[in-house]
């Protein structure tokens, strides 16, 4: 079985839910999640600067981190697991400021979502995963940020219930330390 390309336009400007090509046999399967022709063909320019991974327990929540400067497109992909994941979108001019989208990824799913510069991106780990980051700008420490992973002004409905509760969250010291919505917005006023 072979399943084409779909490229899936959401209502923050470009965020975009992708199903990538795969192709089922007797053997299993082969997906290519990333294709730079496909890709601009669909009007898409990302090109691949950097590519790593995060293996996260369940519980953990790595909250919603952007770089200040540099800003760093990506595309996400969950490969082994399963993870709550969760967009913001931070730039003041676009038509759905503050506000965020959910998606449901899951290793072997068929599923990635592609984040625009000026969003910020977390989710929360449902089952031990690894994630896929390709990258269009490098990570540069200097410049990584973030907004807390609860701020009720962005108001994110995390669903914890299905981790056990908030007691069950897990929280790299980085993570508790970050800014408020507000404190955002003072500093920077959004992107």
């Amino acid at each position: 079985m072979i399943q084409k390309w779909e490229f899936r336009r959401t209502e923050i400007p470009g965020l975009i839910d992708i199903t990538p090509f795969r192709a089922d046999d007797i053997r299993g399967c082969i997906t290519k999640d990333y294709h730079q022709e496909t890709f601009e063909e669909q009007g898409i320019d990302h090109k691949l600067v950097e590519v790593f991974y995060t293996t996260s327990h369940k519980g953990v929540v790595r909250a919603l981190h952007f770089q200040r400067v540099k800003q760093q497109p990506k595309l996400i992909r969950c490969i082994h697991g399963h993870v709550w994941d969760v967009v913001v979108d931070l730039r003041k001019d676009s038509p759905t400021f503050r506000k965020w989208k959910s998606f449901d990824l899951m290793g072997g799913g068929r599923e990635e979502i592609l984040i625009p510069a000026g969003c910020a991106h977390g989710y929360l780990v449902l089952q031990d995963s690894i994630v896929s980051y390709k990258c269009s700008e490098k990570f540069y420490g200097e410049y990584d940020d973030g907004i807390m992973w609860n701020d009720p002004d962005i108001g994110v409905e995390w669903p914890l219930h299905l981790i056990g509760g908030v007691d069950k969250v897990i929280l790299a010291d980085k993570d508790k330390n970050l800014q408020s919505f507000r404190q955002f917005m003072d500093s920077y006023g959004g992107f």
